[in-house]
């Protein structure tokens, strides 16, 4: 039986870059208390099947609303492109129709309209991402006059997650994945960074896009997008636990987390294990 008492607002992620999306969501919002699991055993979900993304990323959500959240942001791309819409349609009914999971692809493809002037978008992202089309299908749903061209990036994450952002490769690289972009479209005026652990690789990307060319990292704006949602449904909004705490979850070793962590917070944190399936 779940509890109906208020709880944290959960964040998955299939690893470690969901952290991008959680310290930009605590930035504006530090007031609620926030739960936070990533599935490090089991990364990267980008390479990964529909089904299997869907299953290990149902199976978390299960975990966090057994834990007492009541809204789950899926802070992961890939988990938004290949899971979130069946979770929403097929699970959430039988779970409890009364939860909520919400993604990171809309906000950030809600706003894009106003973003770019020539309507071209470019998307940078891992395999799984591109392939689902999720931002090109979005995008043309709210802006039907955008162009949207994307790339997948699969040595991104690895770059980040061993620590080797400010390495000559990540140059070689960040610079060949933008050159692809821009060939593909040389009139992209807007590049949506379609990863999480993107982010770390900002002083890279800036240093190789062409100028004039804006970058779009998603975390301020699933944070506004998160403010809006609970401002518009107050039922949701009282069921957040508010008490300005945040806490650490993963399907791996805690220690290999928070050394991991530090890279995306820059500050120490504790962590705890669980298991998922």
């Amino acid at each position: 039986m779940l509890s109906s008492n208020p709880g944290p607002i959960g964040v998955f992620d299939s690893g470690y870059g969901g952290l991008t999306i959680l310290h930009g969501i605590r930035q504006l919002l530090p007031q609620y208390d926030y739960l936070y699991l990533g599935d490090n055993a089991r990364a990267p979900y980008g390479p990964r099947s529909f089904d299997v993304v869907y299953e290990f990323t149902r199976q978390a959500v299960v975990k966090l609303f057994e834990m007492g959240c009541h809204l789950v942001i899926l802070g992961c791309n890939t988990a938004s492109a290949k899971a979130l819409r069946t979770i929403q349609q097929h699970d959430l009914p039988k779970i409890d129709p009364n939860r909520r999971v919400l993604g990171i692809i809309r906000p950030t493809t809600e706003i894009i309209g106003d973003l770019t002037t020539t309507r071209h978008v470019g998307v940078l992202a891992t395999e799984g991402t591109i392939k689902s089309e999720s931002y090109t299908i979005e995008i043309q749903k709210f802006h039907p006059d955008i162009k949207v061209s994307g790339v997948a990036c699969p040595f991104w994450v690895p770059l980040v997650e061993y620590n080797e952002a400010d390495s000559p490769g990540a140059d070689y690289f960040v610079k060949k994945n933008i050159d692809q972009i821009m060939r593909l479209d040389p009139k992209i005026d807007t590049l949506i960074l379609g990863c999480t652990h993107y982010p770390l690789l900002m002083p890279k990307i800036l240093k190789y896009l062409p100028a004039g060319v804006r970058v779009i990292p998603q975390g301020e704006y699933v944070a506004d997008s998160l403010k809006s949602y609970l401002e518009r449904h107050p039922q949701m909004e009282q069921k957040c636990s508010q008490n300005a705490s945040v806490h650490y979850l993963t399907t791996e070793n805690p220690d290999k987390f928070r050394e991991q962590a530090q890279i995306f917070l820059h500050s120490p944190i504790d962590v705890d294990t669980i298991t998922l399936g």
